[in-house]
């Protein structure tokens, strides 16, 4: 993978809303300034003028920038022009060729519309491309629907596949894998355990609408103890045996160590 989340907590902030430019960073993982659905057409002149005046470490936030295509894409990359990332995301990428239309600037590919979904591994294996990231709601809304989730808060089947397929695209093309948000920000309980799923299912990040969803995020994606205690049993083990192995009652092959490296490596810790 040649460019590596920051952290699992991404967080949106408006980029018309310089005043909270400062909070969205130390208060994340890596801000994403937008340009796009967070900001009223009426200011996003405004938007773009605050992103060229903000003074800031470029590892530490990306842009959002409108489609290819959409009459403010244009006014975008000429905002790009002034300000210092390297990488940008682009809201609903459909193609290979649009994400090359950004180069120089690395790309993380937003895959939200019927099209894009449906071309996504080709989009990920785009040279330019080093994360992919899925939208549940733009989602639902180009098919049709309303609403990308069940009355329970799952997310539908439609979403799912959408999901698991942005994740297997994204591990093919060796780049980040990130989730949806989760818009519905009181709902607690439903970010940490849908952000939990998404570790587990092994993608790098779930990007966060609010700021006080950013701890919760770390906290899903962060091992427990045991967890933590269990990886550790395995790779002694594995590293001891040189092939399968029983630690605690599980029976430990290939899968099972890279889980376990994984897991360290989740914590920070060395994983060998």
């Amino acid at each position: 993978m040649s460019w590596l989340s920051p952290g699992p907590a991404w967080l949106f902030c408006p980029a018309d809303r310089p005043e909270r430019f400062a909070r969205a960073i130390e208060s994340s993982d890596l801000a994403i300034f937008d340009l796009e659905d967070g900001v009223a057409p009426a200011r996003r002149a405004l938007a773009r003028a605050a992103l060229a005046a903000l003074e800031a470490p470029p590892e530490r936030f990306i842009v959002r920038v409108n489609p290819v295509g959409s009459p403010e894409h244009a006014l975008d990359r000429e905002a790009l022009e002034s300000c210092a990332t390297s990488v940008v995301m682009l809201a609903k990428t459909e193609s290979a060729a649009e994400v090359a239309s950004l180069a120089p600037w690395r790309v993380v590919a937003l895959c939200e519309t019927p099209v894009g979904l449906s071309r996504v591994e080709e989009i990920a294996a785009a040279p330019n491309v080093v994360a992919l990231m899925w939208g549940a709601e733009d989602l639902a809304a180009g098919l049709g629907g309303t609403a990308s989730r069940g009355s329970d808060g799952a997310l539908s089947d439609v979403s799912r596949y959408a999901r698991a397929r942005t994740l297997l695209a994204a591990r093919v093309a060796g780049v980040v894998a990130l989730d949806t948000v989760h818009v519905a920000f009181d709902d607690e309980a439903g970010l940490l355990a849908e952000a939990r799923d998404a570790a587990a299912m092994g993608f790098d990040a779930t990007p966060c609408v609010h700021p006080r969803q950013v701890g919760i995020v770390r906290e899903a994606y962060r091992p427990t103890d045991d967890e933590l205690a269990f990886a550790r049993r395995v790779l002694a083990a594995s590293a001891d045996a040189g092939g399968v192995v029983r630690v605690d009652d599980v029976m430990v092959d290939g899968p099972l160590v890279a889980h376990a490296r994984r897991t360290l490596r989740r914590a920070g810790e060395s994983a060998g």
